[in-house]
């Protein structure tokens, strides 16, 4: 532990920023800035930066892994693991309750139509999204086009099996052009295996397991854990880029199916008022996916789903700390990030369009009105400082009162 620093005070910290971090993972560094850095003084703003850059380049949340790596600084693995179940923790409980709440409403055919401008200002949020991430990444004509590529090969594919490849593919194209990158002068590299080797063990155990049990109803939250690891091991850029990827998933994919849209985006729309990771969406999901199993099933599902979520990019990031200040000598490394980032950015404006579909024939709401509310939502969250959950307010006063 770092001199002069407690577990307590900081886990203590890393709560309190656990329900106040509202705003999404660049608002996440803002806090984590404000509070670790120039109140308590647990690191300086540099480490913060360099911490925050090389979570970018690894699958899985990107504030969540700066938060735990920070606490990998202070503490080592303990504090890191703590770290990060502390920070996590309040997220998921309130989305798995909101999973519980939505198939209670269901089965009680309760009317959910003081939801029904939250799925309209969900895709807005994600055309945000795609927005934003398109402004920050997407600053050549080569990202441009891979950005519109991996889009339109979204926007078409109803398999999850064609994201980690148009990834990689995007990946492979820009780190191509390495030569437009300066040379560095390299170090060799010592390299520590123990985290790489315990994402991948999990990796492939979770896919064998999962498959072996296929045909067994009680073992839907194995297949949950497989399902949400994969994903999690594939996700560039944070939360917004999960979306499609959980959607196409869960809410198209054949045999699975777990979620109508309506439910998925009434749950995407309310993780975006929460403080805390956008990645606890997963555990609605699993509560959703275990709705035939009661409460106790719902929350086995969710535990299952977060776990699954939130392990992978946790491994790798504390297996590439320990080699980073070599890896990124490399230029083909560095390269690559063009493409990764461009068509992550792709991805997610797929997600606008395939999301906003269902709502064209909702019989409940007027086009004109699901327009307005996605343009409304893009608008508020673009150019006013109005936070999310405020914005969130707004619809479901709205849909009570109408």
């Amino acid at each position: 532990m770092k001199q002069g620093i407690r577990y307590r005070d900081f886990l203590k910290d890393v709560f309190l920023l656990s329900v106040t971090c509202f705003g999404g993972p660049q608002a996440h560094i803002a806090h984590f800035q404000n509070v670790l850095v120039q109140k308590r003084n647990y690191i300086t703003e540099e480490e913060l930066i360099e911490l925050n850059a090389l979570c970018q380049v690894v699958p899985g949340p990107s504030s969540t892994q700066t938060l735990s790596l920070i606490g990998y600084k202070l503490g080592g693995a303990r504090l890191a693991y703590l770290t990060l179940l502390i920070w996590l923790l309040p997220s998921v409980a309130i989305m798995t309750v909101a999973g519980i709440l939505i198939n209670s409403f269901a089965v009680k055919h309760a009317s959910l139509e003081f939801t029904r401008f939250i799925q309209p200002m969900a895709v807005g949020f994600v055309a945000y999204a795609a927005y934003s991430i398109s402004l920050k990444t997407v600053t050549t004509r080569r990202g441009a086009v891979i950005m519109i590529l991996a889009g339109v090969a979204t926007y078409f594919s109803k398999s999850p099996v064609v994201f980690p490849l148009i990834l990689l593919v995007a990946g492979l194209i820009t780190a191509l052009n390495y030569k437009a990158h300066p040379r560095q002068e390299k170090q060799k590299i010592d390299v520590s295996w123990a985290n790489f080797f315990l994402w991948g063990g999990v990796l492939v155990f979770a896919a064998l397991l999962g498959a072996a049990t296929k045909s067994i109803p009680e073992f839907l939250p194995v297949r949950l854990f497989e399902n949400f690891y994969r994903n999690g091991s594939l996700i560039f850029g944070g939360g917004q880029v999960l979306t499609p990827m959980l959607y196409t998933e869960f809410v198209q994919y054949a045999p699975k199916q777990y979620l109508s849209s309506e439910e998925f985006l009434s749950g995407y729309a309310f993780v975006q008022g929460l403080p805390g990771p956008v990645f606890s969406f997963s555990s609605y999901i699993g509560a959703l996916a275990m709705r035939d199993y009661g409460i106790v099933g719902q929350m086995i599902g969710a535990i299952m789903s977060a776990a699954g979520i939130f392990l992978p990019g946790t491994f790798l990031i504390f297996f590439l700390i320990r080699i980073w200040d070599s890896l990124k000598k490399f230029r083909p490394i560095r390269a690559s990030l063009e493409g990764i980032n461009a068509a992550s950015a792709g991805l997610v404006a797929a997600a606008a369009v395939l999301l906003f579909q269902p709502l064209v024939t909702d019989p409940s709401v007027s086009l004109v009105t699901n327009i307005g509310f996605v343009a409304g939502t893009f608008l508020l969250t673009a150019f006013t400082k109005i936070p999310g959950w405020a914005v969130i307010l707004i619809g479901l006063a709205g849909g009570l009162i109408l």
